[in-house]
């Protein structure tokens, strides 16, 4: 479902020059690895543990925020090696890296926060 608003909204993104059907298809590939991660891997399937997702355009810069309540890891033990030497784990931010143009992973005071920004024009 989530990845889906995220095609909305980068359909909905008219001044975009590029091709929108493929932003589409990009922002629902990370918006749902990201949210893949955070409830198997940040909040470990706890039920109890909350996420949020902010999506906001501003100046012609697209901002996807991931909010868990998980206990976090290291982004830079996944590096961004050829996709067919992946192992089983870290395809998902190797994929958020390769799509966005920049991705911060980071601590706050109510768990850990994803931040995936892509400029637009």
């Amino acid at each position: 479902m989530i990845g889906k608003i995220g095609e909305d909204v980068a359909r909905a993104i008219k001044s975009y020059p590029g091709d929108r059907e493929e932003l589409a298809y990009h922002i629902n590939l990370v918006l749902t690895e990201a949210m893949s991660n955070a409830i198997h891997h940040a909040n470990e399937g706890d039920p109890d543990k909350k996420l949020r997702v902010s999506i906001q355009i501003d100046q012609g810069v697209l901002s996807i925020q991931v909010h868990d309540q998980g206990r976090g890891f290291n982004s830079d033990q996944f590096p961004d090696p050829e996709l067919k030497h992946l192992e089983e784990h870290g395809r998902g931010i190797y994929i958020i890296r390769s799509l966005m143009d920049e991705v911060t992973y980071q601590k706050v005071s109510t768990g850990h926060v994803l931040e995936m920004t892509k400029t637009l024009y």
